[in-house]
């Protein structure tokens, strides 16, 4: 990954977690934290599924992506967790199967 990009997603990631406590009127992020982990994690789903009708549909599939990922860092802020956590958990990953990876669940 670009650095740049790399550093637009830490800024999205401090965004998210400023944003918390903000005004549920003026900010969507307070909005969905003031939703509960219940209607972020649908948000979760309804944006996967957009994206992957948009992927076969030839529709805006970038967009959505990006729809999903913003709405995927909200939920883990909201767990606790970073986009770091889950790339180590990748990374624990690296060199194993999938099918092995998924069997060892």
């Amino acid at each position: 990954m670009k650095q740049e990009n790399a550093d637009i997603l830490a800024k999205l990631a401090d965004v998210i977690e400023s944003r918390k406590g903000a005004d549920a009127s003026t900010s969507y992020v307070a909005s969905l934290f003031s939703k509960g982990t219940e209607k972020m994690a649908q948000k979760v789903g309804e944006e996967g599924v957009e994206l992957a009708l948009a992927a076969v549909t030839d529709g805006k599939t970038v967009s959505e992506a990006a729809d999903l990922i913003f709405h995927m860092m909200v939920l883990l802020s909201d767990k606790g967790f970073t986009l770091d956590d889950v790339v180590a958990e990748l990374g624990k990953r690296e060199g194993i199967s999938g099918h092995d990876e998924k069997a060892g669940r």
